[in-house]
């Protein structure tokens, strides 16, 4: 079983099954561990501001990272402090801001209720789509190497996804490949809330790694990505239009349907080593 770190709920659950064959063949019961999907509800000074469905784990790393992708804080100094409280409708994460940004909080006109996977709850108007800012750091150039060693180390690197089969993860490597961190959670942008909290909280520079995600790559993970800082994103399927938009507007390499052996890059291909070494991809 696997358990929250420094809170105590479980990540999973092990039920009671019944595996049924399409042959026929006498069916089989056995227990098998789902992932625990719970409410959790961000306060910050006492207002309730969003109540994301996620999995119960590294909750304060998903408390900086949600509000460093949200815009509520700029960086880590910003939150104060945290507190973390189960009741018998969840779990409440409550932060309490400066002062300074908890009036630009208060002044935004925004409520977000969140479902697995759900990243445009709440906005009222288009001009309010999340945007990051300008990156300030050139993008690094990436061996092909290194990035099929990142994700062949991953697939070893995701606990509750074994156990489970059912969440998502979001990973940060060093630009040798060597993965740095990985979370876990029943929805994709929670996974990468959480990685991003966890880069944070260990002050690790944007431009020295890259993010990988193991779903489907839409704008709201090229968007939080951003907003960490960091240039380069790969994913384990294809990016939407949209993504592939952002990516381009903020200079993002953007990789996609990345496997053992073959990846695509839908941006940023001038940054691929493909030999591993310093010559990067011709056009």
């Amino acid at each position: 079983m696997s358990d929250t770190e420094g809170f105590g709920l479980p990540a999973a659950i092990d039920v009671s099954t019944l595996i049924v064959p399409f042959a026929d063949t006498t069916p089989l019961t056995a227990d098998r561990a789902i992932p625990v999907e719970t409410p959790v509800n961000l306060v910050y000074a006492t207002i309730p501001f969003a109540v994301m469905m996620a999995t119960p784990s590294d909750l304060e790393d998903f408390a900086y990272g949600f509000s460093l992708t949200e815009g509520i804080i700029e960086r880590i100094a910003d939150i104060r402090s945290i507190h973390i409280e189960e009741d018998e409708h969840g779990i409440k994460l409550e932060m309490d801001l400066i002062s300074e940004r908890l009036h630009a909080h208060l002044a935004r006109r925004r409520a977000l209720t969140g479902r697995t996977g759900c990243g445009l709850c709440g906005i009222e108007d288009l001009n309010a789509l999340p945007r990051a800012h300008a990156p300030s750091k050139d993008a690094p150039v990436l061996s092909a190497a290194a990035i099929g060693r990142a994700l062949a180390a991953l697939d070893n690197a995701q606990p509750l996804n074994s156990e489970t089969r059912a969440v998502h993860a979001a990973a940060w490597a060093d630009l040798a490949g060597r993965l740095i961190a990985v979370r876990e959670d029943v929805g994709r942008h929670n996974a990468l809330d959480k990685l991003i909290g966890f880069l944070l909280r260990k002050a690790i520079p944007p431009e020295q790694g890259f993010v990988i995600v193991t779903s489907r790559c839409s704008f709201e993970l090229v968007e939080k990505v951003a907003a960490f800082g960091a240039r380069t994103l790969i994913a384990i399927s294809a990016p939407t239009s949209f993504a592939l938009e952002r990516a381009r507007l903020h200079d993002m390499t953007l990789i996609g349907i990345a496997r053992r052996d073959t990846m695509t890059v839908f941006h940023g291909k001038e940054r691929i080593s493909a030999r591993g070494g310093a010559e990067a991809c011709r056009d």
